[in-house]
């Protein structure tokens, strides 16, 4: 990690420093990119995100595309849906654009595991009351962990999306609460590094 970011000529622009024991815990390291050919470029390098899984588990389910050339590894959607669940406002509409492309681009017959997997995450009322009324049985089975599912069921769109809205804000809120311990050992360590 030290060589690329060295032959990238990244400079660290935030605390904390990079350090295996601090992105073990949660934190983040961020860079900019000084090389010409990516020069202004911004890394952000975390070991970890709330609720997410090992990096095997990643690693494993990981989609790669191929960009002039050379194939880029990225997380696999589902991981890059929950790894977006944060208090960031400009995180939302990113998981509601990202759901919205699966669901209008799929092919063919989608899976039961495909369908599962937009009732658990579509943003998007009218989506969600069209895969109920497609798929009542899947949602039926769903409806007990995810409450926009349940007022999805009762075809009520008003209720379908007061559930999505409350959905979000109790994410942001375990987001504040991860990140809180976290923040307090970073201004701690600006503190101490103005000294």
């Amino acid at each position: 990690m030290r060589a690329a970011l060295a032959d990238l000529e990244a400079e660290p622009i935030a605390v904390p420093p990079l350090d295996a024991a601090r992105l073990a815990k949660g934190h983040a390291t961020h860079f900019r990119c000084g090389r010409d050919d990516v020069a202004g470029l911004r890394i952000d390098l975390m070991s970890r995100y709330r609720d997410g899984p090992e990096f095997e588990d990643l690693w494993r389910r990981r989609t790669t595309i191929e960009v002039d050339g050379e194939p880029i590894d990225l997380l696999a959607l589902e991981d890059l849906v929950n790894a977006k669940k944060t208090q960031r406002d400009k995180d939302w509409p990113m998981i509601s654009r990202l759901m919205e492309r699966s669901y209008f681009e799929r092919e063919g017959k989608p899976s039961q595991e495909q369908i599962e997997f937009w009732l658990r995450e579509l943003r998007t009322p009218e989506l969600l009351l069209e895969l109920t009324e497609a798929h009542p049985g899947i949602a039926r089975r769903i409806e007990s962990v995810r409450p926009a599912i349940a007022a999805a069921l009762t075809r009520v769109s008003g209720s379908v999306a007061l559930a999505l809205a409350a959905e979000e804000r109790e994410e942001r809120l375990r987001d504040r609460e991860y990140w809180r311990p976290l923040k307090l050992e970073i201004e701690q360590l600006r503190r101490t590094q103005k000294l």
